[in-house]
């Protein structure tokens, strides 16, 4: 795999990882050690970087008093982060098997540990956000073994489930997370979510254009 698709290949998977992680459980302090201690990683927040709270409070202080609360407010209480109650015109969540996010995971034997996620059904953002970085983790792998037919199958099932699926809603829910976050570390994860969304779709879009090839290591 040539540097410049590896490099960027990395960064999808790791992008993908974080949004995901953050928008489907409350902060702990692994993952708050994570975003502060990494100065890639807080470039991303840059709310959150200068905020006078996480300068002046101890990151227990900060997760349980803001953090977390302003997770609840936002993810079980205020908003509904799942793509049935964007799309359905009855606005009701689809959690049973009927779901056809859930049926395509079985397509791809992904697993959704529905209980430990904390969540309540197989369309929520942070699940759908998660499948899109085992997506991007086996395209990375098949391009390591030059396997790049492969490569190729597994980004256009990225590009098929962005279009069918996250661009069609996860910016509606995303704006609203900006809009009634309470605390700069959610604002921020939303504009980075929203942001990163829209480009790594623009960057599928000009694959598919190439056919889903991979020229001379370039995307």
């Amino acid at each position: 795999m040539q540097e410049n698709l590896k490099t960027h290949q990395s960064a999808r998977i790791n992008i993908y990882a974080l949004i995901s992680r953050i928008l489907m459980n409350e902060v702990d302090e692994d993952l708050l050690k994570l975003i502060t201690e990494d100065q890639n990683v807080l470039s991303f927040f840059p709310e959150f970087e200068k905020w006078e709270k996480r300068k002046n409070m101890s990151s227990k202080d900060l997760i349980e008093k803001y953090l977390n609360v302003d997770f609840a407010n936002l993810f079980l209480l205020h908003l509904i982060p799942y793509e049935s109650f964007y799309r359905r015109e009855d606005q009701m969540m689809e959690t049973g098997g009927d779901n056809p996010v859930q049926a395509l995971y079985n397509e791809y034997d992904f697993r959704v540990e529905l209980d430990q996620a904390r969540v309540m059904s197989a369309d929520h953002i942070g699940v759908e956000l998660e499948f899109m970085y085992k997506l991007c983790d086996a395209e990375y792998k098949a391009l390591e073994n030059d396997d790049t037919e492969a490569a190729s199958k597994i980004a256009q099932i990225q590009y098929e489930f962005l279009k069918d699926h996250l661009v069609e809603w996860a910016p509606m829910f995303l704006l609203n997370v900006k809009s009634e976050a309470g605390t700069a570390l959610y604002f921020d994860a939303a504009e980075l979510a929203l942001e990163f969304i829209l480009s790594d779709f623009q960057y599928l879009s000009d694959l598919k254009e190439k056919e889903f090839t991979y020229v001379g290591g370039d995307a």
